[in-house]
């Protein structure tokens, strides 16, 4: 799967590829972290220029909706989207699964309102996946390249796009939430083709500190997870729970950007780099990107008007 990511003119420029889907049905099943809701999720081939479709097939008139940012809402630890009686939480997993893939076009059919927590990571998406195989479809894939730096800030975070180098896609992750934190300050940086992101990214799980862990229980919230679940740091380190990294919270970090981020319906082109943020921060990136993208949109149909 790692063969048509951003192929390159002599010049440097990214010459774009072809859509993906996959060869055929696969399928997920786990728990919901805060609904603590059993849910099964099959995602199935679609034809070019589909997108992500979600559907809630557990509903009498199975709404669903296109994964883009149009529908989404970034709150404390999980990303939303949510369009009539349409809606679906915690979706950077899958996404970034399907980002990293490079799979462009898929029904995604769940009966729950909440995506499988899993281990916290992607990889069980992405094996899934993988299983399904890839098809490479009869259209080019939309691109939108980075041609202005971009930073944006919320409160002691920020994230910024820039100009690619030689047409790459780079995220970056720069975790540190000081000395009084027990989770461990860490960098993780990617250029991205689906190799790497299977290898390097898909696996890093979740993780919050004991302290969130208690509140959250307290409140009555994801009440069945444990450090078992999903990583969990006290001031030893991770609880009954070793790290498949060294920074894997920081690749962790990277892979919901990458999630959130694929909610632009597109390939982007350019580095992409956040310090101290989150789904709120990302979110607003994406925003910013799809209003890049609509805006490029329209400047194309208006050059093939003229011409």
């Amino acid at each position: 799967m790692d063969g048509s990511r951003n192929p390159t003119t002599a010049s440097g420029k990214p010459t774009g590829r072809n859509q993906h889907t996959i060869a055929s049905p696969c399928s997920v099943r786990g728990r919901g972290y805060w609904s603590g809701q059993d849910v099964h999720l099959t995602i199935s081939p679609a034809p070019v220029n589909t997108g992500v479709r979600l559907v809630r097939s557990d509903l009498a008139d199975q709404p669903s909706l296109l994964a883009t940012t149009d529908r989404s809402d970034a709150i404390s630890f999980r990303t939303l989207l949510r369009d009539g009686d349409a809606s679906f939480a915690m979706v950077e997993h899958l996404m970034a699964a399907l980002a990293g893939l490079e799979i462009d076009n898929c029904v995604v059919e769940i009966d729950g309102e909440e995506m499988p927590g899993l281990d916290g990571s992607s990889l069980a998406f992405v094996e899934a996946l993988q299983s399904a195989g890839l098809v490479i479809q009869a259209d080019s894939r939309m691109q939108l390249v980075i041609h202005q730096p971009l930073r944006l800030r919320h409160n002691d975070g920020w994230i910024e796009a820039t100009p690619s180098i030689a047409g790459e896609t780079y995220f970056e992750y720069q975790l540190n939430y000081g000395d009084d934190s027990p989770v461990p300050a860490g960098d993780f940086g990617i250029e991205m083709t689906p190799a790497r992101f299977v290898r390097q990214v898909a696996p890093a799980r979740t993780f919050v500190t004991k302290e969130q862990a208690d509140a959250l229980h307290a409140s009555g919230v994801a009440s069945h997870v444990t450090h078992h679940d999903l990583l969990v740091f006290d001031d030893d380190g991770p609880i009954d729970n070793p790290l498949r990294y060294r920074n894997e919270c920081s690749r962790h970090k990277t892979l919901d950007m990458i999630g959130d981020l694929a909610l632009v319906p597109c390939d982007l082109i350019g580095r992409f780099i956040s310090h101290r943020g989150g789904h709120i921060l990302n979110g607003m990136l994406a925003k910013r990107l799809s209003e890049m993208l609509t805006q490029q949109r329209t400047g194309e149909q208006t050059q093939r008007k003229v011409a």
